[in-house]
């Protein structure tokens, strides 16, 4: 007899659980299953990632200790919102012996057709991620011979004339940072740059 643990979840507080559970529970009697747990998440969007879906992350602890065989929920869209999603939910719960039943699509991995079905999806998953990758490629190539410049913008580079005019006039490390804002670490390193080679300045410190 398989272990049974339902999910169920709905986007908004105005919607209810209730009708996912009734349907579940009566798959559950007439398959012969036992319900172990039920989990929920209320008013959380399945898009959400799993520490922001507690119901979903309990879900996943359960499968994890192997304390269910199977996990039941009402359609594909409780469990994710993208195909890649669900072949990575439906691989993490296979490699645990665990089986995945959704009711709206009629689908069960327990079963040789779903097994074939969560084969197949795998393969459309694989299709999506490449179209993806090759339409982001495709607009950079765009981007690039329309010259856009991609990356970050470029930094502008930082204007140390003030310090040094202020050194060659002969004023302390202190007042020179007080005055330009920069560290006085900063004015130390542009006073050492500075120097003649192979001279160190004691009065660096002092300064």
């Amino acid at each position: 007899m398989k272990r049974a643990g339902i999910y169920l979840r709905v986007s908004t507080d105005q919607q209810t659980t209730e009708n996912q559970l009734r349907i579940l529970n009566e798959v559950a009697e007439r398959s012969g299953w036992t319900i172990v747990q039920v989990f929920e998440d209320a008013g959380i969007s399945g898009a959400k990632s799993r520490d922001k879906r507690p119901g979903f992350d309990a879900l996943m602890k359960a499968v994890h200790r192997r304390e269910v065989d199977m996990v039941a929920a009402f359609a594909v869209d409780r469990l994710g919102r993208s195909l890649p999603d669900l072949v990575a939910f439906l691989s993490d719960i296979q490699a645990r012996g665990c089986d995945l039943y959704l009711h709206q699509q009629a689908v069960d991995t327990s079963t040789p057709s779903g097994r074939m079905l969560f084969q197949m999806l795998a393969v459309f998953a694989e299709f999506e991620r490449a179209i993806i990758t090759t339409r982001i490629n495709a607009g950079l190539d765009r981007a690039r011979a329309k010259g856009t410049r991609l990356g970050r913008p470029a930094i502008a580079p930082i204007d140390l004339k003030p310090v040094r005019d202020r050194l060659n006039r002969g004023q302390s490390i202190r007042t020179i940072a007080k005055a330009t804002g920069f560290s006085t670490a900063t004015v130390q390193r542009v006073k050492r740059s500075m120097a003649p080679a192979g001279q160190t300045d004691a009065a660096t410190v002092a300064a």
